[in-house]
């Protein structure tokens, strides 16, 4: 199978720059899967599409503020505001690093994305913040050119990050972060700490939706998959079967792998709330003897047609990316030309793409 017939046709100004004015305010586009039908809905419908009974799985991952903006040891150069463009273009020495995982906590050492790649090589010293807070060394890079970096041992490292750090927006969105991005992408369920990206199919949820939707019947879990590296990694390959996916760390309660196997035995409808939700639980089923266990592990199963789902019958999902392994695994799910379909009529009828846009519910 082609990664080129993942492609699609998307104007510019359809990919959202700013969230929605509130969160359920999205809209959203309702995809049977057995018919190929589609109906054009709000968000705030999503209640009213559930039954009584179905279980529905959160991944309650917590968007750290991953970017760092600093300086090379020497260069001279200060740390500016990534929202002064003409000091950032000035200013020699300048960097910005994108954590994307924890290697170690003792030492404290990172992988991470760098810019200027090419000029930050193995034993620089990199600085951060106004009066260098953070100080890191590199300690070497891989194929692909993310680095490990190795920060020198500091009493309160993320509340030093949480201070000086910037919330790490996808590159398609041209603008810096701004305060408001620390509230709005972030889900209003998240927990715990460790992802360089939200699982933005959550960020369409508010109290009160979440309360209708408990009202109604339907059963509620967290899991927690920390996204990381692999939501920035392009497609490099021509065939689907030569790409090797980035595996991300995840972790499943007692509590929720009891209720999501009591579901599968009764049943029940599981549905996923985002991507990464999906992963998890089908890379789980496959590591626990047809039930999920509690415990951590890693992600590593790339999901793309021709994959047999053994754990969820429906999912709510932003729109993705053109290529993307995203794309490919909801093409698994409801089968890749209705996809397609469904997302020129998402383009033709102007809905809002990708991390601030509008959702699909698949059934």
């Amino acid at each position: 199978m082609l990664v080129s017939e993942f492609h699609f046709l998307l104007p510019d100004e359809l990919i959202a720059q700013e969230p929605a004015p509130t969160r359920d305010s999205s809209r959203m586009l309702h995809v049977r899967r057995t018919s190929g039908n589609y109906s054009d809905r709000l968000f705030r419908d999503f209640p009213d599409l559930l039954n009584p009974g179905d279980l529905l799985v959160f991944n309650n991952t917590r968007v750290f503020p991953a970017r760092l903006y600093g300086r090379r040891e020497g260069s001279g150069a200060q740390a500016v505001s990534p929202h002064n463009p003409a000091a950032r273009d000035f200013l020699r020495g300048r960097i910005e690093v994108l954590l994307t995982r924890q290697l170690s906590a003792k030492p404290n050492d990172w992988e991470c994305l760098v810019r200027p790649g090419r000029k930050i090589g193995v034993g620089e010293r990199l600085l951060f913040g106004s009066h260098d807070e953070l100080q890191a060394e590199v300690l070497s890079r891989s194929e692909f050119g993310e680095r490990r970096i190795r920060f020198h041992p500091i009493d309160d490292f993320y509340g030093v990050l949480d201070r000086i750090g910037h919330i790490p927006l996808p590159p398609y969105i041209s603008r810096p972060d701004s305060s408001g991005d620390r509230d709005r992408y972030q889900t209003v369920y998240a927990e715990q700490r460790g992802s360089v990206a939200a699982p933005t199919a959550g960020l369409h949820f508010t109290p009160a939706i979440l309360d209708r939707i408990r009202q109604r019947g339907v059963e509620t879990v967290e899991i927690t998959l920390h996204v990381g590296l692999g939501t920035f990694q392009p497609v490099r390959v021509e065939r689907v079967e030569d790409h090797k996916i980035h595996s991300e760390s995840y972790s499943i309660s007692t509590t929720a792998a009891s209720a999501i196997n009591r579901a599968l035995r009764d049943s029940r409808r599981v549905v996923a709330v985002g991507t990464t939700t999906v992963r998890t639980l089908e890379h789980a089923i496959r590591t626990g003897a047809a039930s999920i266990l509690p415990g951590a592990a890693s992600a590593d199963v790339f999901i793309y047609p021709g994959f047999e789902f053994k754990v969820v019958k429906a999912m709510l999902t932003n729109f993705h990316l053109p290529q993307s392994t995203l794309l490919m695994l909801v093409s698994a799910f409801a089968g890749r030309e209705k996809v397609l379909q469904a997302y020129e009529h998402a383009v033709t009828e102007r809905y809002r793409f990708y991390s601030y846009g509008d959702c699909m519910f698949i059934e």
